[in-house]
């Protein structure tokens, strides 16, 4: 199926990817995770777009789940983006961005919450694909920002992920962690350690230094 031609910027980000981060915030103990993402269209001009996390353990073998999100994303005249997230917690997410190659960042329009779920204000996000070669070749990495229960905005995860499928088309992302390997997601190393997304050229320039608040962050 042919792409949309209105989905050509955002074209980069297509196929399923596997990798590992670290998180961490004031009022929660930091992490280390493993995390799928899948980007697919069916032709029309939207991503469609999944995420799902797990703990992983110092081996990095795959623990408990952890968050998911899913929504779309649509690309908008002059490199704009809007992005709609939903999560299972009762937090539905608006971001509007930008898109400057193969970057892109965004900060949350609108938030809205059940009466049950926890209390997000704010969200801030950056994507970009990192290391040497072609963009085919390259890694996907993201910072996210957050502010809630009370908490300014501030770093809470960020990861580094390879492409593990192209997965252009709708219907094939519906595959387990660990299909396209051993059964185990190993946090990609980096200088700062298991977990930590590697410091490298682009969006990891703004990663670098922005780790975790969490209590013993990075333990």
């Amino acid at each position: 199926m042919a792409i949309h031609p209105d989905l050509e910027p955002l074209a980069f980000l297509l196929g399923r990817w596997e990798g590992a981060g670290i998180g961490g915030y004031p009022t929660i103990e930091s992490f280390r995770f493993g995390q799928e993402i899948s980007f697919s269209h069916n032709g029309k001009p939207f991503l469609i777009y999944t995420s799902r996390t797990w703990r992983l353990d110092e081996e990095g073998q795959i623990g408990p789940p952890l968050g998911t999100e899913s929504g779309y994303w649509r690309p908008r005249p002059d490199s704009q983006v809007e992005v709609m997230l939903a999560h299972p917690t009762g937090i539905v997410e608006i971001y509007l961005g930008e898109i400057t190659g193969t970057r892109i960042e965004m900060a949350t329009d609108v938030v809205a919450r059940t009466a049950t779920a926890k209390e997000v204000t704010a969200g801030h996000r950056l994507y970009g694909l990192v290391g040497s070669g072609r963009p085919a070749d390259q890694d996907l990495a993201y910072a996210y920002d957050m502010a809630a229960v009370g908490q300014e905005l501030q770093p809470h995860l960020s990861a580094q992920l390879k492409r593990v499928s192209p997965g252009e088309q709708q219907g094939e992302q519906n595959k387990s962690p660990g299909d396209s390997g051993t059964g185990t997601l190993v946090p990609l190393p980096g200088p700062t350690g298991q977990g930590r997304p590697a410091r490298g050229l682009g969006v990891c320039q703004v990663l670098a230094g922005r780790r975790p608040t969490g209590r013993h962050a990075g333990g």
